[in-house]
């Protein structure tokens, strides 16, 4: 019979992580609700709420941008090159830019933001909430009527939203302008062409794909932190338990990353 406990042990430990992961994937499911509906709801943006939003959204987005950008700029100038290069090589070199743009704009740049985001505003600002958790200030809030998903959720959700939407736009312009610097130089010749092979990238069924997928990065990256630091996800005995999120989010990011490379390529 001793022999037999440890088998008899896997399908009880494999209930409780099926539990754990369905609390999890629950309460982000129903936190995402929550804020939407209050981001639909007018009562939200008081006077007061709408301050301390645009003091989230400064705090998330101005202390990354210029490194965000001189980064994504960098990451044009060498992929640009490298792919220029290796397409001279193999006679290719009016596939060139827009296998560039391709890679870059439609596929990295996105990505590449939501993860900076993620690493340098959404996650610390789960971490702050867990804190805030930690030592009773929810409670605090509760019993003085305020809400706390309204006050210290949704302005930091909001925040790392508006943070990964910005990045991304600002860091495509670059990677546009970067491009064409790339291959033309400071000389308007190239306009012409480099605009009309844009515009033949950029379809309307790829811009719908490109937009929504770039809004959705930003919901997970936002939302999926922000879920550890409000609720208990019930791995705290757990050794990987600080990762949890952190695996539930680029998971969503790879679905969705699956999913808008299924839209523009099949």
């Amino acid at each position: 019979m001793m022999s037999l406990l440890p088998g008899s042990r896997i399908p009880a430990r494999w209930w409780r992580t099926w539990q754990r992961w369905v609390l999890a994937w629950s309460r982000i499911v129903y936190l995402g609700a929550v804020v939407l509906v209050l981001v639909l709801s007018p009562s939200t943006y008081s006077p007061a709420a709408r301050r301390t939003l645009a003091r989230h959204m400064y705090l998330g987005t101005a202390p990354i941008l210029l490194g965000f950008t001189v980064l994504a700029a960098l990451l044009c100038l060498v992929i640009t090159h490298i792919v220029v290069v290796t397409a001279l090589s193999y006679g290719l070199s009016r596939y060139a830019l827009e296998m560039v743009i391709r890679v870059l704009v439609l596929e990295l740049i996105p990505l590449t933001a939501a993860l900076f985001v993620a690493m340098r505003c959404t996650i610390p600002s789960g971490a702050q909430l867990a804190l805030l958790r930690q030592s009773g200030h929810f409670g605090w809030l509760r019993q003085h009527g305020a809400d706390p998903v309204r006050t210290q959720l949704l302005p930091r959700v909001l925040a790392g939203v508006f943070a990964s939407i910005t990045l991304a736009a600002l860091s495509c312009v670059v990677a546009l302008v970067m491009a064409y610097l790339s291959v033309y130089g400071f000389n308007v010749a190239g306009l012409p062409g480099y605009t009309r092979m844009f515009g033949q990238v950029f379809t309307p069924v790829v811009t719908l794909v490109f937009a929504l997928k770039t809004v959705f990065f930003s919901l997970a990256v936002a939302l999926i932190p922000m879920t550890a630091g409000m609720y208990d996800t019930g791995e705290a005995t757990q050794p990987d338990s600080e990762l949890g999120g952190l695996a539930r989010m680029f998971a969503v990011l790879l679905l969705i990353e699956v999913l808008s490379l299924v839209g523009n390529y099949y």
